[in-house]
C-alpha cells in the first residue's frame, strides 16, 4: 500500500488556523485581487482575499494584509473569479479507462478536486480485495477521492453470475476503511422493493456506521414500487431522465443526481425542476456516472457538465452550487470541502469567466495543483499485483460456430428479440425482429447485428447469443470488450461471426481491453490490462487510443454518439428494458430472463 499524502485534520491545525485569522502567525499563500464567488450564499464578493495555511482556508474576507509574513506566498488573481473546487457526487473511475491515479492526473485541470466513487466495476472481477486497491491508490492523490463501498455484485442475483459476490459482511467491514464514505448505489432496487433482507442489511451497516447510502432506481414506475424504495433509505439518485423524475426523487427527501458522462445526456430534461418550476436547488446535485479518457482529456469532466448546465439556463451560481456545496453537504463533509470558508480545505479554481468556465489555475489542499490545463503535480501509482492483470480467462479459443444463435429446427425464419440501442440514454428497447434461417443459424441483417456475452472469470467457455440494433455497423466487423457493465464479462457485437471469434480471442490474448476488427484486421486496441477495465499508463496515451477506437467504429458505420457508452451497458441487467447475461436475455421491465425467438414464422 501506498503512503496517503499528509493532510491535517482540522483539530490538528485549529490553532494556527485561529493565529492566522487574528494576525497572530503569517499564512502559506495569500491570494488578492479575486472575486471570491461564495456559493454557501450565492455572493460573488468583489476584492476580497483568501488566507491560507496547512491547506486549509484561514481567513476570507475583505483584507488579508494581516495574515501576511515575510515567508508568505502573495498572489493577486487581478479581479478573476475564485470558485470552490468542483465535486463529482457519483462516478465510476473504471469507465475512465484509467486507475485512480491517472483519472486524477486526467481531471485535476479541468478542476475537478473531490471525487465520491464507487468502485463496483472490479468489485465484479475481484471482490473486495479489488475495491481495497482502488480505495488504497485513491487515498493517496492529491486530490480527494472517497470510496463508496460498491452495494450490489451481482447487481441482479440469479440474472448473472459475477467473479466474486459481495454481501453485508464485507459491508461493515469496508465501513471501517479510512476513505470509505458510503454505500455505492443500490443497484437492486426490486430486491429493496422486495424487502430483501441481505439489501437492508448492506443499508443498515452503512447507515449505523453514520455514512451515506447511494440509490439507482432504474424504472419509470413512480408509484408504490418508488415509494418502497425511497423508504429502503438510498439518499441519492442518478438514474433520473425527466423533470417528474427529479421531482419525486426530491420530493421523497432524496438527492436528484443530474448527470453528463461521455454518452449520458440526462440534466436539460431534469434541471428545468429549477429553471422553470423555481423548486429549491439545494437537493439537486451535478454528476458525471462514466466518463471514457477521450472525453476526459478533450473536453473535460465536472467543467464540462457545469458548462452543460449554464448553457441550459441555470444560473451559473446556482449551477456552482450543484458542483459544490449540494455534493459536499449530502455526504456530511460542509465542514471540509464545497465552499471558501474558514476550516475548508483550501480546494479552488481561478477563472476569468462564470459562464464560460475557462480553468485557468486549479488549487488543492492550498497547493497549485494545474495551471494553463497542465497537472503541475505527482498522482502516486499503486504497485497493482499480477493476479489483477491475469483476469481473462475464455478456457479456449474460440471459432465462428461459437457466435452462432441457433433456430428451431426446420425453420426458415424467426421472429426474435432485439436489443435496441437509445442514443445518450442508459435504457434499451426490447424490439422484435423477423430474421432468416441459413444452415440452421439466424441470420443477422439491415440494422440488427450479433450479440454475445463471453464468460470470462472463470473459463467455462460459455457462450450466450443474441441481436442487437442502433449501431448502424457495416458487414464484415467486430467489437469486443472486457468491460461490460457489471459483470464484466466480454461483449462482443459483430456483422461477421469469423470476426467475433477473432475480436474475442484478442482481447484473451492482451489481458483484456476493447478491439476493433474488420475484414480480418484489427482497426484499434485498447489494452486494459488491470482487471480487463483500467490501464495505469498515462491518460493521454489511453485517450488517443480511445479515439482511434471511437474513429473505427465509426468507419464501421456507427454514427451514435460516444457509441462505446452503449456497448459496454449490454449487459446491465437492472436498467430496462432489454440485456444480455451469462445467463441468457433478461427482460429487466420483469427482471425475468426470457428467450431469444419470440416465434417461428411459416
Amino acid at each position: 500500500m501506498q503512503t496517503p499524502i499528509p493532510f491535517p485534520s482540522w483539530p490538528d491545525v485549529a490553532a494556527d488556523l485561529v493565529a492566522t485569522a487574528a494576525g497572530r502567525a503569517p499564512a502559506d499563500l495569500v491570494l488578492t485581487g479575486a472575486r471570491v464567488v461564495l456559493v454557501q450564499t450565492r455572493e460573488v464578493m468583489a476584492g476580497w482575499q483568501v488566507a491560507i495555511r496547512h491547506g486549509r482556508f484561514a481567513y476570507v474576507g475583505p483584507d488579508a494584509s494581516h495574515c501576511i509574513g515575510p515567508a508568505t506566498e502573495v498572489v493577486d488573481l487581478g479581479g478573476r473569479y475564485l470558485i470552490p473546487g468542483l465535486c463529482d457526487g457519483h462516478m465510476h473511475i473504471e469507465s475512465g479507462m484509467l486507475t485512480p491515479a491517472e483519472f486524477a492526473r486526467a481531471v485535476i485541470p479541468h478542476g475537478t478536486t473531490s471525487m465520491f466513487t464507487d468502485p463496483h466495476e472490479i468489485a465484479n472481477v475481484l471482490g473486495l480485495r479489488g475495491v481495497r486497491l482502488m480505495h488504497d491508490e485513491a487515498l493517496t492523490q492529491p486530490v480527494n477521492i472517497w470510496t463508496q463501498m460498491p452495494s450490489c455484485a451481482p447487481s441482479a442475483p440469479g440474472l448473472e453470475t459475477t467473479g466474486y459476490e459481495i454481501g453485508p459482511d464485507d459491508v461493515a467491514e469496508a465501513m471501517g476503511w479510512p476513505g470509505i464514505i458510503g454505500l455505492g448505489e443500490m443497484m437492486n432496487f426490486p430486491g429493496v422493493v422486495a424487502g430483501s433482507q441481505q439489501m437492508l442489511a448492506e443499508i443498515a451497516a452503512t447507515q449505523k456506521a453514520g455514512k451515506t447510502v447511494g440509490g439507482h432506481y432504474a424504472s419509470p414506475d413512480l408509484g408504490p414500487a418508488f415509494h418502497a424504495y425511497a423508504a429502503g433509505g438510498p439518499a441519492d439518485d442518478h438514474e433520473g431522465t425527466s423533470e417528474a423524475d427529479a421531482v419525486a426523487r426530491m420530493r421523497q427527501g432524496m438527492r436528484s443526481m443530474i448527470r453528463l458522462g461521455s454518452a449520458w445526456f440526462d440534466i436539460a430534461a431534469q434541471i428545468t425542476a429549477i429553471t422553470e418550476r423555481g423548486l429549491d436547488p439545494r437537493n439537486m446535485i451535478i454528476c458525471t456516472d462514466d466518463c471514457h479518457s477521450g472525453t476526459l482529456v478533450h473536453e473535460g469532466h465536472m467543467n464540462r457538465a457545469v458548462r452543460h448546465a449554464i448553457a441550459c439556463g441555470c444560473d451559473p451560481l446556482i449551477a456552482l452550487q450543484m458542483a459544490t456545496i449540494n455534493t459536499a453537504t449530502h455526504f456530511g463533509l460542509e465542514r471540509e470541502i464545497g465552499q471558501i470558508a474558514p476550516g475548508r480545505r483550501a480546494d479552488m479554481i481561478v477563472t476569468s469567466d462564470l459562464s464560460a468556465l475557462p480553468i485557468e489555475a486549479v488549487y488543492a489542499r492550498g497547493r497549485l495543483v494545474a495551471e494553463g490545463g497542465r497537472c503541475l503535480v505527482d498522482c502516486p501509482h499503486l504497485d497493482w499485483p499480477d493476479d489483477a492483470r491475469d483476469t481473462v480467462h475464455l478456457g479456449r479459443v474460440l471459432g465462428a460456430d461459437d457466435f452462432a444463435a441457433k433456430a428451431p429446427k426446420g425453420a426458415a425464419s424467426v421472429t426474435v428479440r432485439v436489443i435496441g440501442v437509445v442514443e445518450n440514454q442508459a435504457p434499451t428497447e426490447a424490439l422484435e425482429a423477423v430474421l432468416p434461417v441459413m444452415g440452421g443459424v439466424i441470420a443477422a441483417q439491415g440494422d440488427v447485428a450479433h450479440i454475445a456475452l463471453v464468460e470470462r472469470h472463470r473459463g467455462t467457455g460459455q457462450v450466450v447469443n443474441g441481436f442487437v440494433s442502433g449501431f448502424g455497423y457495416g458487414p464484415g466487423m467486430a467489437m469486443a470488450a472486457t468491460v461490460a457493465h457489471d459483470s464484466h464479462h466480454m461483449i462482443v457485437v459483430g456483422t461477421c461471426r469469423a470476426m467475433m471469434a477473432k475480436a474475442a480471442n484478442r482481447l484473451a490474448e492482451v489481458g483484456g481491453g476493447v478491439t476493433v476488427w474488420r475484414d480480418g484486421l484489427e482497426l484499434a486496441l485498447v489494452e486494459l490490462p488491470i482487471a480487463g477495465l483500467m490501464s495505469d499508463s498515462p491518460a493521454a496515451e489511453v485517450a488517443a487510443k480511445a479515439q482511434a477506437m471511437v474513429a473505427a467504429m465509426a468507419d464501421c458505420g456507427c454514427t451514435l454518439n460516444n457509441a462505446y457508452m452503449q456497448h459496454s451497458l449490454l449487459a446491465l441487467v437492472v436498467i430496462p428494458a432489454l440485456r444480455i447475461s451469462d445467463l441468457g436475455l433478461v427482460d429487466v421491465t420483469r427482471f425475468a430472463l426470457t428467450d431469444l425467438v419470440v416465434r417461428e414464422n411459416p
